[in-house]
């Protein structure tokens, strides 16, 4: 079937929404995503210049690579619901999954079940009794959407000062950035798969009330919520707030000044 049609069942199949405005350093929120089916601000209906249609294409150690423009449509693929309840007592927190239509490497059923896996591992949220975690479909009432976003959605998406390379929470907009999620960061240090883990738990756990933390010494796991993405400071990558299981990993409230690389490499 030819790359076209293939896209266009697959629009078809799924919920189609279009968003426009809500990285981790947590700009001032905007509005929080409204129903599907609702076009969220202007700036999704402006085409971009000829020279930012440009395909960017990140070759991720996976089957395939994942391709995208730096600057998308803002359509969105709304994934269909489950019935999975991740983590055994506390508040049910349930969210959607959407991903950008014009990003191609990225199945939208595989996504979804990445997400579901993620944020019901054992090592998660969920762990702490504190949260329970639901995916739900387009038409469904939900605490949060998830975005899977080219670079340049991820600015209209998260607010605050764009810099088209870090992931973001925005009320109730949790935003990842699809570089990431195809290129991870240089220096990380951990396989994809980590980093993955590291970005969705992260923005996840500033919509579940968590801040930044600090590194808490030389070759210790880096907690969850420092910005791993921006740097390590000494730490060892960590995706997890239970990394054990057990009592939840923490460290000191803060954040540092790094630099945001240029770019959405």
């Amino acid at each position: 079937m030819p790359k076209t049609a293939r896209r266009a069942a697959a629009v078809a199949a799924l919920a189609l929404a279009v968003s426009g405005c809500g990285g981790e350093r947590q700009p001032v929120a905007a509005p929080a995503a409204g129903p599907v089916i609702t076009a969220i601000g202007e700036a999704t209906s402006i085409p971009p210049p000829p020279a930012e249609r440009e395909p960017v294409t990140q070759s991720a150690p996976v089957e395939a690579a994942i391709t995208f423009p730096r600057t998308g449509s803002g359509q969105w693929m709304f994934t269909p619901g489950s019935d999975e309840v991740a983590g055994k007592s506390g508040r049910l927190m349930r969210y959607r999954i959407a991903i950008e239509t014009d990003i191609d490497g990225v199945g939208p059923a595989e996504f979804a079940k990445d997400i579901r896996t993620i944020l019901g591992d054992p090592r998660g949220w969920t762990a702490g009794g504190q949260w329970r975690l639901q995916q739900v479909g387009p038409a469904d009432s939900a605490d949060f959407t998830l975005y899977l976003a080219t670079p340049s959605s991820r600015d209209r998406l998260c607010g605050g000062t764009p810099d088209s390379y870090t992931s973001c929470r925005n009320g109730s907009n949790v935003v990842l950035n699809v570089a990431r999620w195809a290129n991870a960061v240089p220096n990380y240090g951990a396989p994809l798969e980590v980093y993955r883990q590291y970005m969705v738990t992260h923005e996840t756990g500033h919509r579940l009330g968590q801040g930044h933390e600090l590194c808490p010494g030389p070759g210790k796991r880096a907690p969850v919520m420092e910005q791993q993405t921006l740097g390590l400071h000494g730490c060892v990558p960590n995706p997890w707030p239970f990394p054990d299981g057990g009592r939840e990993y923490t460290g000191p409230p803060g954040e540092y000044d790094d630099p945001i690389p240029t770019g959405t490499s």
